[in-house]
C-alpha cells in the first residue's frame, strides 16, 4: 500500500495563504478569511481541540490583544468623528491658499488625507486634486496616480496606522525608535512619486493664492492628530520607563493620547452625545475590532501549532537568505491582498522567529523596515486595493493608465528599501 507522503511545513502553510487569499478575492471579510486560516492551520498542524481552545482563550485575553484592538477603534473613532463633525473638510478648506506651488497643491491635499487611516481614503482627496488638475492638461489616469500615490506617503511609519502599530508589536520594537528610523523614508517616497509625471504641465497658482492667508485656522483643525501622535508617542515612552514588565505599557500612552484627541474633536465640534455614541459603535469600528483580533488569532495558531518551528527550520534547511524571506514574503501577500495589516499579521510571525533562529535579532530593526516597504510596495500595486479602485472610479482612468506609472516609483521605492537596509545594518553593526 502506497503512503501519501506528507506535507513539508511550507506546503501547508503556503495551502493556508492561499485560502485566505482566496477568501479575501472573494470578497469575504479579512477577519472572517483570518479566522478561517486560523482553524485551517490547527487542522492541518495537528493542534489538538483542547490546543486550539487554549490559543482562542490566550490570545482574546491578552493585554496586548486587548490594548491593540483598543488602539484600532480609538483611531477608527477618531477619524470617523473628523468626517462626521465637518473638521475634516474645515481642515482642508483652511490649508486651501497657503501654497502658491501646484506641485506642492496636488501633492499635499492626498498627503493630508492620509494622516487618518480611512478605508478608500483617496475618494476624499480627489475632488481636490480633480480641481486644481483642472487648470491643466493633465490626463485621468495622471491625476489618479498623484492622488494615489501621495495619498500613501505615511504608511511606512506614521503611527495610526494599525500595520505599523501591529509590525512594532509582534517585533518588540519601540514604536518612537522605529518612527525615527523610518521618518526619511517620506521624503524618499515623495521625491520618487514625482518621477512619472515630472514633466507634466501642471496649472498655473490661483490668484492670490497664499496672499495673506494665515497658518493658524489650519493648526486649530489639525491639532487633534497632532496631539495624538506627539502625545501618544510620549506617553508610551513615559510608561514603559515606568513598568516594562506590563506588556501593553507602550500602547497605553497611545490609547491615552487617542481619547484626549477623540475628546477635543467632541468638545470643540460641540458635538451632541447621541452623535457621539452612534459614532462610537458604528458597525465599521466592531468590524475592525474584530479583524485585528482575527489577525492575532491567526498569529497565535501560528506559534502554538508549531507551524513557525516548523517552517523555519525548512527555511534554514534551504539556506535562503535571510534578507530576501524578509523582503518577498510580505511583497507577494500584500500583492494578492492589498491590505498592510494582512501581510503584516501572516508574514511577520514567521519572519521574526526565523530571524532569531537563525541568531540574527540585532538585524530585527533593519528586516521590519524593508518588509514593511516591500509589503507596501506590494500592496500599491495589488490590483484589489481599495484606494486604487475608488480613485480610478473618481478620474474615470484605467487600471493601465495608472499602472504604466506606478510600477517605476514602486521599483525605485524597493531599490531605496534594499539601499536603506544596507546603511543600517553598517551603522547598527
Amino acid at each position: 500500500m502506497t503512503m501519501i507522503p506528507e506535507i513539508p511545513a511550507l506546503g501547508k502553510t503556503a495551502i493556508t495563504f492561499a485560502v485566505v487569499i482566496f477568501a479575501i478575492r472573494r470578497n469575504i471579510s479579512l477577519a472572517n478569511a483570518f479566522m478561517a486560516g486560523a482553524v485551517l492551520l490547527a487542522v492541518l498542524f495537528q493542534l489538538s481541540f483542547t490546543g486550539t481552545a487554549a490559543a482562542f482563550f490566550d490570545c482574546f485575553t491578552d493585554s496586548r490583544t486587548v490594548a491593540l484592538c483598543l488602539v484600532v477603534a480609538l483611531i477608527l473613532t477618531l477619524s470617523n468623528s473628523l468626517e462626521q463633525s465637518g473638521q475634516l473638510k474645515r481642515l482642508l478648506f483652511a490649508f486651501r491658499g497657503l501654497i502658491k506651488n501646484p506641485k506642492l497643491n496636488l501633492a499635499v491635499f492626498p498627503a493630508i488625507i492620509g494622516l487618518l487611516p480611512m478605508p478608500g481614503g483617496s475618494i476624499f482627496s480627489a475632488p481636490m486634486v480633480k480641481d486644481i488638475g483642472g487648470r491643466s492638461d493633465l490626463p485621468p489616469g495622471h491625476l489618479s496616480y498623484i492622488n494615489y500615490w501621495f495619498r500613501h506617503i505615511w504608511e511606512y511609519w506614521w503611527p495610526m496606522y494599525p500595520g505599523v502599530i501591529l509590525a512594532t508589536m509582534l517585533a518588540e520594537i519601540h514604536l518612537a525608535r522605529f518612527v525615527a528610523m523610518m521618518l526619511p523614508f517620506t521624503l524618499v517616497v515623495v521625491f520618487i512619486g514625482w518621477v512619472p509625471v515630472e514633466k507634466d504641465r501642471l496649472p498655473p497658482a490661483a490668484p492670490g493664492a497664499a496672499d495673506g492667508k494665515k497658518i493658524g485656522p489650519f493648526l486649530k483643525e489639525i491639532s487633534p492628530i497632532l496631539l495624538v501622535v506627539a502625545a501618544g508617542m510620549f506617553l508610551g515612552w513615559i510608561f514603559s520607563r515606568l513598568d516594562q514588565d506590563v506588556a501593553a505599557a507602550k500602547e497605553a500612552g497611545l490609547i491615552v493620547s487617542l481619547c484626549a484627541g477623540n475628546w477635543l474633536v467632541w468638545r470643540s465640534n460641540r458635538m451632541p452625545p447621541g452623535e457621539v455614541w452612534r459614532i462610537m459603535t458604528h458597525p465599521n469600528v466592531y468590524q475592525m475590532v474584530y479583524m485585528m483580533a482575527a489577525i492575532l488569532l491567526f498569529k497565535k495558531i501560528l506559534e502554538d501549532s508549531g507551524a513557525v518551528a516548523a517552517v523555519c527550520a525548512e527555511l534554514i534547511s534551504l539556506q535562503i537568505p535571510l534578507v530576501l524571506v524578509w523582503a518577498i514574503l510580505p511583497f507577494l501577500v500584500g500583492l494578492l491582498t492589498g491590505i498592510t495589516v494582512a501581510f503584516v499579521g501572516s508574514s511577520f510571525p514567521i519572519l521574526i522567529t526565523l530571524t532569531a533562529a537563525r541568531g540574527q535579532t540585532e538585524m530585527m530593526m533593519p528586516c521590519v523596515m524593508l518588509a514593511l516597504t516591500c509589503g507596501f510596495a506590494g500592496v500599491l500595486l495589488s490590483p484589489v486595493h481599495l484606494c486604487l479602485l475608488v480613485s480610478n472610479h473618481f478620474f474615470e482612468a484605467t487600471l493601465h493608465s495608472v499602472y504604466r506609472l506606478l510600477w517605476l516609483p514602486c521599483l525605485c521605492l524597493v531599490g531605496c528599501a534594499f539601499g536603506y537596509f544596507t546603511l543600517l545594518i553598517k551603522i547598527l553593526g
